[in-house]
């Protein structure tokens, strides 16, 4: 029996790939074309289905529910994705890929805190190896995974248990995800070599462990991060238009999606713009268009995104500019979770989560939690200026795009890579 291991580096690029001696031995490589946004969700989803957002429905990292009208970001339910994935056809060890819960995957292991009733949320993983990751390797590092401490390590504990699973279970086919190169790459505006080096070592471990099996190995990257300097705060023009509905409260201004004309889902250097009323939708993209840091406004057809969640219009960023999903007018109102790491409750993507006010007040309020007393980690700045790094457009180059590695035929496209899968393990009628 053919195996396969597929190993998701996050942000590697061509440009990047000769820092990285054990991935470039594998084989060749090409650049591939991801579809737009090029974020993690959507592209995974592309990948492992072959399908167009317009067909699978995950249009970005988050987006409005329509039905609630709640934006929800990071939502890890197999069911969003509609249609069939590749690996539904394989015995298959999923290893940190998105969308890992409710899944079809035999083994596999995701993140996935506990939350107490009082508010309090204890860090774990679902472990679904039959490996007892967390008794052989120890707990997963959550707060190397994301957050102002995200680095190396979640990397390498993600390497670890993607071996040991493969050397256990044998899978056929093995899906590793290994984030670390999003990390600095946002952080600064230099892409240091050493970054890629690291995720190169952590790579070697999982290369070993596919050999020990007989398992060939493909690489493939989600985008590429470029540098950035200009935030664009699209819910502050909405709303200073009148567009865009907030209630004040004891916790900061709120978001009112259902009450907005027009508001923002802001993910990275894209965005969707939700217009209730279709008579307003040319005079949102006016604004819009004229908006600094804006190229453009399209129609969600224009690129393969018109499904039913996503918005009426999608703004696209220049090449060095992102969007902010901040809507508040005056720090002294913004909500109380935009100080803190909360991927869940923000109606956006955050990128400043990967910054920190003052390691003194951390630890403060770790102290506070090992006390027993009600706290909040209040230490993530309100400052876009800090971001240096983003992505979700194609890059002008695609040597800073993403990129496929392996044997054979490579796909040009994203939405190849199901064949390209089945070519080497065979389908399996």
């Amino acid at each position: 029996m053919t195996k396969l291991c597929i190993l998701n580096v996050v942000g590697l690029t061509p440009k990047l790939l000769p820092h990285a001696p054990n991935l470039s031995a594998l084989g060749n490589h090409r650049p591939w074309r991801s579809p737009v946004p090029a974020v993690t969700c959507t592209s995974q989803a592309t990948m492992l289905t072959g399908l167009a957002p317009r067909d699978h429905g995950v249009v970005g990292n988050g987006w409005l529910y329509r039905d609630t009208q709640d934006v929800r970001f990071w939502q890890q339910s197999r069911t969003l994705i509609q249609g069939d994935v590749v690996y539904d056809r394989y015995q298959t060890a999923k290893m940190f890929w998105w969308f890992n819960q409710t899944t079809s995957a035999e083994l596999g292991a995701t993140p996935k805190p506990h939350y107490g009733c009082d508010g309090s949320k204890e860090f774990d993983v679902l472990d679904w190896t039959g490996c007892q990751l967390t008794d052989r390797l120890g707990p997963f590092p959550f707060f190397a995974f994301w957050g102002p401490a995200a680095g190396i390590a979640s990397t390498q504990w993600i390497a670890d248990a993607t071996a040991m699973v493969m050397r256990d279970k044998q899978p056929q086919l093995t899906l590793c995800y290994l984030p670390h190169l999003d990390y600095d790459y946002q952080r600064f505006s230099h892409h240091d070599p050493a970054r890629v080096a690291e995720v190169d070592a952590a790579a070697a471990k999982v290369i070993a462990a596919a050999e020990e099996i007989g398992a060939k190995v493909v690489v493939v990257s989600e985008y590429g991060l470029v540098p950035v300097d200009t935030p664009v705060d699209i819910n502050r023009v909405l709303r200073r238009s009148g567009w865009l509905q907030v209630r004040n409260g004891p916790f900061g201004e709120m978001l009112l999606p259902g009450e907005s004309h027009a508001f923002a889902v802001a993910d990275h250097q894209v965005a969707h713009v939700y217009v209730r009323q279709s008579e307003l939708i040319a005079e949102v993209r006016n604004t819009l268009e004229q908006t600094p840091g804006i190229a453009a406004v399209v129609d969600p057809g224009d690129l393969q995104l018109d499904h039913p969640r996503s918005g009426e219009l999608i703004a696209l960023a220049e090449p060095n500019a992102w969007f902010t999903y901040y809507y508040w007018l005056s720090d002294d109102c913004a909500p109380d979770f935009a100080r803190t790491v909360d991927i869940h409750r923000k109606p956006g993507y955050d990128p400043c989560e990967l910054f920190m006010t003052s390691k003194l007040r951390a630890a403060a309020r770790l102290a506070q939690k090992k006390a027993g007393m009600r706290y909040k980690m209040d230490v993530i700045p309100l400052d876009p200026n800090l971001v240096r790094g983003s992505h979700g457009v194609l890059p002008a180059d695609d040597q800073d795009g993403p990129l496929i590695l392996g044997p054979g035929d490579l796909p040009e496209d994203m939405q190849g890579f199901p064949a390209y899968v089945e070519s080497m393990l065979g389908n399996p009628g």
